[in-house]
């Protein structure tokens, strides 16, 4: 199943699942919460008054008597002609029980009532308006809740009381629940409902071509990638991860690219480095068979020299295919760099003044560091003989050092050919050569890609910064103190 159909399901079910949690909810809430009491009250006024006709009790002054001590023989015959509890209350300060037919309160008990001034004053203003009507709630000893409504006598406040009609406070049943719900709420709920999880259908449809669309796109990528487009980029858009993921595609996409270009110059370089030799052998050793040879030995010579060229470059490439392995390559060791600077420089000084450029060497002593010195000579001599070689006749090449950061920095400055900018950020790939014109003065490829291998393998760096053709360059070198953080060890 595609992403962007799985995210559309994932979508209706969570909105599906909330749904379902709102409709068990309002079915809990429904079937939980009391009745609306109103329809009670209606019901236990209706009875007092017909329980009054029916006992030939004009007020409810006859059935209090005398000197405000109730007539319980009328209070029975009324509990009884009404089938409800019929208490009488002595309202003057503080609620007390005079009556109750239920049995529950004995005389002058304390009653606390919960009093519905809306409800008293609602059926106060109405047909019962000749009466004070008192209506509330109140719970007994054991929980129960009873809904009460009742007609006051007396004339002040001080001498008030009243007989009131009780009845259990009633529950509501889910289905009476649900049918009042449904008629009252029920219709516009449920197109509230539909319209909500229509929004939230459109809203999940572009919520997941917003996530979908991007991941196809990197798959589209890849694709083409495979196809051979090795410069195809996408678009970074979607969540942040999923640009994440489409910026981390463009790096790997620009890698691949810059691998297959440096193949495709090493082919080149190779198979021109390589015919250049293989002629010369070829050539001069044909003629040593021949006889055609005006001078053998320097012939053999020449078959030599070019031998030990093709050797070098076979030398190279197996050495920094172990470098990228990170393959053991010694012991690292406390060196004194600055005895390995002044080795090579005593070497190369022989290629410069054959070159007529002139060395120089400049800065202050540096510490000991760990380090492998056969590969940290390797990178010196490298840099070194590469600005002698780029380098005219008259120029100078500067070696410069200091202490810095916890660790030492080694700069090679000449003033020679200089590299164009554009060259400087492939400048250390393998294969890549800035100048492929300079025939059999044009090494590998491999040289700086090898010194850039063995810095890092120290935890190093290693930096190439120009003003131009022409300008000169200057190549400089970061090694820490400690060496790597992780040494490989054989």
């Amino acid at each position: 199943m595609k992403l962007h159909a799985r995210l559309l399901l994932s979508y209706l079910l969570l909105i599906a699942v909330t749904l379902g949690v709102i409709v068990v909810t309002l079915l809990f809430v429904l079937g939980t919460r009391p009745a609306p009491p109103l329809a009670a009250y209606r019901q236990l006024m209706g009875n007092l008054q017909v329980g009054l006709r029916s006992l030939e009790l004009e007020d409810v002054a006859t059935v209090i008597r005398p000197a405000g001590r109730p007539a319980d023989l009328s209070l029975q015959n009324l509990a009884s002609a009404t089938n409800m509890r019929v208490m009488v209350l002595d309202l003057s300060r503080v609620s007390r029980v005079r009556f109750d037919s239920g049995g529950i309160y004995e005389p002058d008990a304390v009653l606390p009532l919960r009093i519905d001034p809306d409800i008293s004053t609602a059926f106060s203003a109405g047909e019962h308006s000749r009466r004070e009507v008192i209506a509330g709630s109140f719970a007994d000893p054991d929980g129960s809740a009873w809904l009460f409504i009742g007609l006051a006598a007396g004339r002040s406040r001080a001498t008030i009381q009243a007989v009131v009609l009780a009845s259990p406070q009633p529950r509501q049943t889910l289905g009476e629940a649900l049918y009042e719900f449904g008629s009252a709420l029920g219709a516009p709920l449920l197109q509230a409902a539909m319209a909500g999880a229509l929004v939230a259908l459109v809203m999940a449809l572009a919520v997941s071509r917003t996530i979908a669309r991007p991941l196809q796109q990197i798959a589209a990528g890849a694709r083409a990638i495979a196809r051979g487009q090795h410069g195809r980029r996408v678009p970074v858009a979607g969540p942040l991860e999923v640009q994440e993921v489409a910026i981390a595609f463009n790096h790997m996409s620009g890698e691949v690219q810059a691998t297959r270009q440096a193949q495709q110059d090493f082919l080149v370089n190779v198979s021109h480095d390589l015919r250049t030799p293989l002629t010369s052998i070829q050539g001069y050793s044909q003629a040593i068979v021949e006889g055609a040879a005006q001078d053998p030995v320097a012939a053999a010579g020449i078959i030599h020299e070019e031998a030990g060229r093709l050797n070098r470059m076979v030398a190279d490439i197996s050495d920094l295919a172990r470098l990228q392995q990170r393959q053991p390559q010694g012991r690292l060791e406390q060196l004194d760099i600055n005895l390995i600077i002044d080795d090579v420089l005593q070497r190369l000084n022989v290629v410069a003044d054959a070159q007529k450029v002139t060395l120089k060497q400049c800065g202050e002593a540096l510490p000991p560091l760990r380090g492998d010195g056969d590969r940290l000579a390797q990178v010196l001599t490298n840099l070194i003989d590469n600005a002698i070689r780029f380098s005219d006749a008259g120029d100078s090449v500067t070696v410069r050092s200091q202490a810095r950061a916890d660790g030492v920095e080694i700069a090679v400055a000449d003033e020679g050919a200089g590299i164009p900018a554009e060259a400087l950020p492939r400048l250390f790939e393998r294969f890549y050569q800035v100048d492929k014109t300079r025939g059999p003065q044009r090494g590998s490829g491999l040289g700086l890609a090898i010194a850039r291998e063995i810095v890092q393998a120290h935890g190093g760096n290693i930096h190439a910064g120009s003003e131009g053709p022409g300008q000169g360059s200057i190549f400089t070198v970061w090694l820490p103190l400690q060496g790597p953080a992780t040494e490989t060890r054989e």
